[in-house]
């Protein structure tokens, strides 16, 4: 059962890494380089409402493995169509409709993003059903989702489809799917994998639940928690620091690609700038190790050091990217800010999550989590992502299919940004050591 729910996770997360970090660069062959931040920003906007739009019929209506199936089926059906405008395009074209894909895009991911959430609790439901203990076993299936999703990072990066030939290569290529409309077909035809996937799990029966409030289904009950100074303080930091989430996963890869058009031939023909896709993947590589760490670092530091070692890790992986380039000695500062982005993503994600279950009574526990959710990668993520679109498009611009320019000061922006708010979290956000049951 173990493996069944390991490998639901691996395809649940492999669907999202075949185009999330390498998305921009074929965004840019297609003349929509200008609108990646927006690309960004729609999978924070709709993480408002579609998530809990879809629990609310997995919880009264549906049962939640089927819900995710349907959602996967049609998450999986958009993407395809993405691919299928971007082929009939042509390769290296730019798309004759990009309203027309924009909205397919945005379709797919409304169905995608419930799926998150829809995952976790089938697998709560299936491991509590055959008496197994979510706290010890569910972790080390979940880390099969980050598995997936550095897997088909992996895979998109080296994969090539040339005059009908399928092959691999780390060598330089403009076929790679990394750069092309493949991308789409890959995280498609997962998704469609996973639906067909979803009807072989065990039956998780709906439950009957207490009638509630329309306004406590979508879990607008939490947000009287805005009336206790500490709370409204972290949620306002947690939007704050969601800014930063996005800004990489949309424009590193671009940013490293752009190398390529460098006049230093060391620096256009190296490595790291022909395998953006495969360089980033470190990043996640770190997330997974950096989960395993958080219980020790809480224990010992406590929640505000370890959301405040998070903060600063963000100051980091903004600087690095500032600092280095692809070629030696300057490719170690890519590789820095990809280790510290663990530290950046996960400390905050994670013991965010913790403070939040601490801090809250029973009632509006899981109203809380949505709302720290929301605020992070809804609100936070979506005007972050958006504000970090117009910096680089103010400093760089697509040039032969390179997004060239003034890099360097866009880094040390979004580095400036995270140290203000790593500064100001510092001096104003003093937590109780002994947990609220405020309601």
């Amino acid at each position: 059962m173990k493996f069944r729910l390991s490998l639901m996770n691996f395809l649940e997360f492999a669907v999202w890494g075949a185009y999330l970090t390498c998305m921009g660069n074929y965004l840019g062959v297609a003349g929509l380089g200008n609108q990646i931040s927006w690309f960004y920003a729609i999978q924070g906007i709709v993480s408002i409402f579609m998530p809990t739009l879809m629990g609310i019929v997995a919880d009264r209506y549906m049962q939640p493995q089927r819900v995710l199936g349907l959602c996967h089926l049609l998450a999986g059906g958009f993407m395809l169509a993405c691919w299928w405008m971007g082929f009939q395009a042509g390769f290296g074209q730019e798309l004759p409709n990009k309203s027309l894909f924009i909205t397919f895009y945005t379709l797919s991911v409304a169905f995608y993003m419930p799926t998150i959430a829809l995952a976790n609790t089938t697998a709560f439901t299936i491991l509590k059903n055959n008496g197994l203990d979510t706290v010890k076993d569910f972790p080390p299936i979940r880390v099969l989702g980050t598995v997936g999703f550095i897997m088909t990072m992996w895979f998109v990066n080296c994969a090539i489809l040339e005059d009908g030939s399928f092959s691999f290569t780390l060598s330089e290529s403009a076929h790679k799917f990394q750069y092309t409309y493949m991308q789409f077909f890959v995280s498609g035809i997962l998704s469609i994998v996973l639906w067909l996937y979803c009807y072989t799990l065990p039956v998780c029966k709906l439950e009957k639940k207490e009638n509630v409030s329309l306004a406590e289904s979508f879990g607008l009950s939490a947000f009287k928690l805005f009336k206790k100074k500490k709370m409204a303080l972290f949620f306002i930091f947690s939007a704050l620091l969601g800014m930063c989430l996005q800004v990489t996963n949309g424009y590193a890869g671009p940013f490293i690609t752009s190398f390529k058009g460098s006049a230093d031939a060391a620096i256009s023909s190296s490595f790291a700038a022909n395998n953006a896709t495969l360089l980033t993947s470190i990043s996640q590589i770190s997330e997974a190790l950096c989960i395993l760490m958080i219980p020790f670092f809480l224990k010992r530091y406590g929640i505000k050091v370890v959301m405040l070692m998070s903060m600063f890790a963000w100051v980091f992986r903004f600087g690095f990217f500032g600092i280095g380039n692809p070629a030696m000695p300057g490719v170690i500062m890519f590789i820095l800010s990809c280790i510290v982005y663990g530290v950046a993503f996960d400390f905050f994600n994670v013991s965010g999550g913790i403070f939040v279950d601490q801090e809250c009574a029973p009632s509006v526990k899981a109203s809380a989590q949505g709302l720290f959710m929301m605020m992070t990668n809804g609100v936070g993520a979506t005007f972050g992502t958006l504000a970090a679109g117009e910096i680089v498009n103010h400093y760089c611009q697509w040039d032969n299919g390179f997004l060239q320019g003034e890099w360097t000061t866009c880094w040390f922006i979004f580095s400036a940004f995270a140290l203000v708010v790593a500064v100001s979290f510092a001096l104003v956000f003093h937590p109780e050591k002994a947990p609220s049951t405020t309601e």
